[in-house]
């Protein structure tokens, strides 16, 4: 599969790293998973206190990204926010699946906003674009479409499916489960996020999915 990133989303300052990772376990849950969130639970719970989301650089440019399309920065929340709220509120790392649970991970350690695709699942080449309405999205979790508006920056694959929306949500179709064994991670960043961050943060994302997943890296961009 392909990925590509239009002109109009690099120029609201949307940057990320994308990685095309094959070969994976998805079924078996690896002990050293369980024990690298134990860990993080325990630094976040000293470092995730009242106000840090509110003063958090990468978390505030997700909100600078919704102002620049119109978009409620109550309805939609950046994935990165939410995921760091949820911590807050019940002071564990959530478990889904080993790659959901990597890159959630991932995701509280950066506040950079992951997802994952099972590639299978994919129409073509996925496009981060701006919508022009109209598109299909059904949110994850759902049975039913949701309405998409034009001018939103979304991941769309050929078939004009939005596989993600803004970086709120996924879609259903494209979800990682216990068959996935071959995946499309997105760790998507702002203007607050410098290359060198998504680097470092696509570097751990690989190297835990490997440990815990097994499989290889095919492919992989850095946007910004």
């Amino acid at each position: 599969m392909d990925f590509l990133i239009t002109d109009d989303v690099r120029g609201l300052g949307v940057r990320g790293a994308y990685a095309v990772l094959s070969g994976l376990d998805n079924r078996t849950r690896h002990p050293g998973l369980q024990a690298w969130h134990d860990a993080l639970a325990q630094r976040l719970t000293a470092e995730l206190r009242p106000g840090f989301v509110e003063a958090d650089p990468v978390l505030a440019g997700f909100r600078a990204l919704h102002d620049c399309v119109k978009r409620s920065n109550k309805r939609f929340v950046s994935s990165a926010e939410a995921l760091v709220a949820l911590f807050q509120r019940k002071g564990v790392v959530p478990q889904i699946n080993p790659l959901v649970d990597i890159y959630n991970a991932v995701s509280l350690e950066t506040r950079l906003s992951l997802g994952a695709h099972d590639v299978s699942r994919v129409n073509g080449r996925i496009t981060l674009c701006l919508t022009r309405g109209g598109e299909r999205f059904v949110p994850l979790g759902t049975t039913e479409p949701e309405s998409i508006q034009p001018g939103e920056y979304c991941y769309v694959d050929d078939s004009g499916e939005v596989l993600c929306r803004l970086e709120h949500r996924q879609c259903e179709r494209t979800k990682v489960t216990a068959e996935t064994t071959q995946c499309f991670y997105i760790i998507q960043g702002n203007a607050a996020t410098p290359r060198a961050m998504l680097e470092a943060a696509l570097a751990r994302l690989v190297e835990r999915t490997v440990e815990f997943c097994g499989g290889r890296a095919e492919r992989s961009w850095i946007v910004g």
